[in-house]
């Protein structure tokens, strides 16, 4: 009877430890840490400023990787069927939250994560709307661009300008949003928009060369990660053709663009890292309202202004930020 007791022990122990395994990997635990997956679409200083920031606000709201979290990091090297293969990963972890970064990124977590209800913040998605990421378990941030100050900054540095050239990609809903904002706003400012758009970054090169010869007076850039991706070759065809180009935020005004009405992607990062730690303290992603980062700063690079002989007005010059 004794050892008939002993195996009986045994078994249960047996039976609980799985009980418990199983519960653990239904939260998305490791060693009953909450596992966050991240999904950052490719590698750029705007993305990776994202991540930095997010990470700094699981910071900020008293969290402590390793303790009260395990950061699961991948990049998709802007391949949106890696990026779908990472989400599906997330989900068969059963991961506790996924953030995401960037429209592709998210989409994939989105569909995804939707069957098994798995949270899903986004970051760096300029049309929540137009993406489909405004239903459901999922919340995040918004890095919409003031395409009204950007018109407004290039018709004060170039008053001569009439056609403004924009690199976009066919897929990304951000992008396609944006042009049609462009289009609809240029012509109060003078301009007529030039806009040509690619369905992956291998095109990005080529179709720069075609806006060269079409003689636009500049780009304006998009936050459109195809062709950020590639923004050194892009400005190594513009300079050498003395067309500026104005970036979309800091980073791409430290890559050598001219100026940007832009936002600061870290600081949306941080306040997606804020969402982040009200659903890992229970809340959930759907009763999160989404948040969409509309203050903006005027950012200039003087070596590359001075290389394409642009003078920045005494106005933006007094309250101007030096991209250093």
């Amino acid at each position: 009877m004794k050892k008939l007791n002993k195996i009986s022990r045994k078994i249960f122990a047996l039976a609980l430890a799985v009980v418990l395994a199983v519960s653990l990997a239904a939260c998305g635990a490791n060693g009953g840490v909450p596992v966050i997956g991240l999904s950052q679409y490719g590698e750029h200083a705007s993305l990776d400023n994202c991540r930095l920031g997010f990470v700094q606000g699981l910071t900020d709201a008293g969290l402590t990787e390793g303790e009260d979290y395990t950061l699961d990091y991948q990049n998709a090297g802007f391949d949106d069927n890696i990026a779908i293969q990472i989400a599906q990963n997330f989900a068969a972890q059963n991961v506790a939250l996924m953030c995401a970064v960037a429209t592709p990124s998210a989409t994939a977590c989105y569909a995804a994560a939707e069957d098994k209800d798995i949270p899903v913040i986004y970051n760096a998605i300029s049309d929540p709307e137009a993406a489909g990421l405004t239903v459901g378990n999922i919340s995040g941030v918004s890095d919409k661009l003031p395409v009204a100050a950007q018109l407004q900054l290039i018709r004060a540095m170039q008053p001569d300008a009439a056609v403004i050239g924009i690199l976009y990609t066919t897929s990304e809903p951000n992008s396609v949003s944006a042009i049609a904002e462009y289009e609809a706003l240029a012509g109060e400012y003078g301009f007529t928009i030039d806009a040509i758009g690619v369905t992956a970054q291998s095109e990005v090169t080529q179709a720069a060369d075609t806006l060269i010869q079409h003689g636009v007076d500049c780009f304006s850039n998009l936050t459109d990660n195809n062709v950020v991706g590639v923004l050194p070759s892009i400005l190594e065809k513009t300079n050498e053709a003395g067309i500026p180009v104005y970036g979309s935020e800091i980073e791409q005004v430290k890559l050598g663009c001219v100026a940007s009405a832009g936002i600061d992607y870290f600081e949306l990062g941080r306040q997606a890292g804020a969402m982040a730690a009200r659903v890992l303290a229970g809340e959930s992603a759907a009763d999160i309202p989404g948040e969409t980062v509309t203050n903006f700063e005027t950012y200039i690079n003087s070596a590359a202004l001075t290389e394409m002989g642009i003078s920045v007005p005494a106005d933006i010059a007094e309250k101007a930020i030096e991209a250093e």
